[in-house]
């Protein structure tokens, strides 16, 4: 991987990782899409086979906060804070969000959870790819940031046609259930590039070949391209030894469009926000999650999350 970082706080180069004030379970009813009702403080049932060990985890294209009517970052905030209590992932790799809408997300998380992260163009600035994690069952161990391009190590680079900055998170993680290790890597690939996202799988496939053999991977990320449909799954798969948790998966969700844009969901749609590990991953189940509030979506995009087991 070249430049590995202990997990400090280091300047702008690198991110900190964030205390978040507790906010607790509140006991509330969230209200999925189809109806179905659950107290937001119960979470969500184990599938059979991974009571107790399963290690949830999520991808998530926030739609960063913004004040334009409708759908403003005001009226999603709730429906934002209800869905994640209510699945209360281990391990939730997010897009686009910006700085102080991560800390009020952190806020309304509570203090079980923290995140690393960093702007895509340095420190607080832009959008991150920033990583949550529940504190009571993930440790990180290191972690650092890499941008796509063709200097992934000089901040805020973008080299490849791309006007938008695109960048890298990544962590090493102990989980203190079972004392495994296992590294989370999270990413936004651009929106308008195919060369672009084409060179960026081939630079992320290459770092997580790089990292130390033999430890699980978990890949999340808005690949901005439909899976099977595309030279980017392909590589992403082939070159970095990963399968799709959807495919995988034992038991799974019906499938939608991952971005809806506010619009009515597609039924077996593009699913361009993906969630890959390694092949030695079990993946007891998957879902494409349609949460929403009296017609409110928190975000333009459908998160995507699975119960893991290794």
């Amino acid at each position: 991987m070249g430049r590995r970082l202990a997990l400090r706080v280091a300047g702008v180069a690198v991110a900190a990782a964030v205390p978040v004030v507790g906010v607790g379970g509140t006991g509330g009813v969230a209200e999925a899409a189809d109806g179905e009702r659950r107290t937001a403080s119960e979470g969500r049932t184990a599938p059979e086979g991974g009571a107790g060990r399963r290690l949830r985890a999520m991808t998530f294209n926030l739609r960063y906060a913004s004040e334009q009517q409708p759908n403003s970052w005001v009226q999603r905030r709730p429906v934002m804070r209800e869905l994640l209590r209510r699945e209360a992932p281990h391990l939730l790799g997010t897009q686009e969000g910006l700085y102080g809408q991560l800390q009020e997300i952190a806020e309304d998380l509570g203090a079980r959870y923290s995140w690393l992260g960093t702007g895509r163009a340095g420190g607080s600035r832009d959008e991150f790819a920033a990583i949550f994690y529940d504190t009571r069952r993930l440790r990180p161990v290191e972690y650092d940031h890499f941008w796509l391009s063709d200097t992934p190590y000089v901040i805020g680079s973008a080299t490849w046609g791309n006007s938008v900055i695109r960048m890298v998170t990544w962590v090493r993680f102990r989980d203190l259930l079972t004392g495994a290790e296992f590294y989370a890597l999270n990413t936004h690939l651009d929106h308008a590039h195919q060369g672009s996202r084409e060179r960026s799988a081939g630079l992320i496939t290459d770092r997580l070949r790089s990292l130390e053999a033999g430890l699980p991977r978990i890949v999340t990320g808005d690949f901005n391209v439909a899976a099977h449909a595309n030279p980017v799954y392909e590589t992403m798969l082939r070159a970095g030894s990963l399968v799709d948790s959807w495919d995988a998966a034992e038991e799974r969700s019906a499938q939608y469009a991952t971005f809806h844009g506010y619009r009515p969901l597609v039924p077996n749609g593009d699913r361009v926000d993906w969630l890959l590990t390694s092949p030695s991953v079990r993946t007891l189940s998957a879902e494409i999650n349609i949460f929403a509030k009296d017609g409110q979506y928190p975000s333009d995009h459908l998160p995507v999350q699975a119960d893991l087991e290794w």
